[in-house]
């Protein structure tokens, strides 16, 4: 039989028990599993709209891959870092104008992209959750991307800025500046994404870039004509006299100086349309 002075000890070790329960309880409420952001891929297609595409035809469409982390804010907003690599490219043997044509030039490139973006959901996306995991959104932002446009010319490949195909830097054309390599572009875009499970997310997304150089093809303003660029000694011409003006392929050539070779007045533009899959990151985070 227990004596009276005991039952304080037993109550003091009752107490504790119940307060470490209820301590327990109160940081599992506190602490709640949030998602703070995802590391995905992309891949798909990208298309140049410019100087031999004037009419906007989507038929040259080339490959786009890339590696992606989004930062969630909110449940409506993310910031995205993007880094892509692409190809573009066009001739005019796709045009239906007949000046287009007969001017015969192409070009391809590799693009080397890095975009700094902000996402807005049109719903509130909730990963994990029933009735929140699928949403559109927009996009926008800014990248700034590395290009070299190039063209065969009887099975060899050259590029073209080297070339100088617009008389850049010629006695004839010294007002004319070799273009830079390096350019940045603003963006604009939306998308679909959907949450197939609380680790993994699905997209599609389509992505236009306002590009701020007007030489992704190698093509802005009027042909520099034959006599910026000297025969050789054999007096054969020269890689840049038959890349800059390739119509003798077609008929007699255009390339008369002062001609319109391209419309410098309009920057190329070119898009991107892409599937998306992340992994998602969560985080424990106290919520009160």
């Amino acid at each position: 039989m227990l004596i009276p002075r005991q039952y304080p000890k037993y109550f003091l070790l009752s107490l504790l028990l119940v307060t470490g329960c209820l301590f327990t309880g109160r940081v599992a409420a506190q602490n709640e599993l949030q998602y703070v952001g995802e590391l995905g891929i992309s891949i798909g297609g990208a298309h140049y709209f410019g100087d031999l595409n004037t009419r906007g035809a989507l038929n040259a469409l080339k490959p786009s891959i890339g590696v992606y982390y989004r930062k969630y804010m909110n449940d409506y907003v993310g910031v995205r870092a993007h880094a892509r690599f692409m190809q573009l490219g066009y001739s005019d043997a796709y045009n239906k104008n007949e000046f287009e044509r007969r001017r015969n030039l192409s070009f391809n490139t590799n693009v080397f992209e890095l975009a700094l973006q902000g996402d807005f959901n049109f719903f509130r996306f909730e990963p994990g959750s029933q009735f929140y995991r699928f949403s559109p959104y927009l996009t926008g932002g800014a990248s700034i991307f590395h290009f070299n446009p190039y063209a065969y010319l009887d099975g060899v490949k050259y590029y073209l800025q080297p070339q100088r195909t617009e008389g850049q830097g010629t006695a004839l054309y010294p007002d004319r500046k070799p273009y830079s390599l390096v350019s940045y572009a603003f963006l604009i875009g939306g998308g679909f994404k959907y949450n197939i499970s609380r680790k993994v997310n699905i997209g599609l997304e389509a992505l236009y870039r306002f590009t701020r150089t007007d030489y992704l093809d190698d093509v802005s303003t009027t042909y520099a004509g034959i006599a910026a660029f000297p025969p050789l000694p054999n007096g054969k011409s020269t890689v840049a006299g038959l890349l800059q003006d390739r119509s003798y392929v077609t008929g007699d050539p255009l390339g008369v100086p002062g001609r319109q070779r391209g419309n410098s007045r309009d920057k190329d533009q070119f898009v991107t349309i892409e599937l998306t899959l992340s992994i998602l990151f969560t985080s424990y985070n106290c919520k009160f």
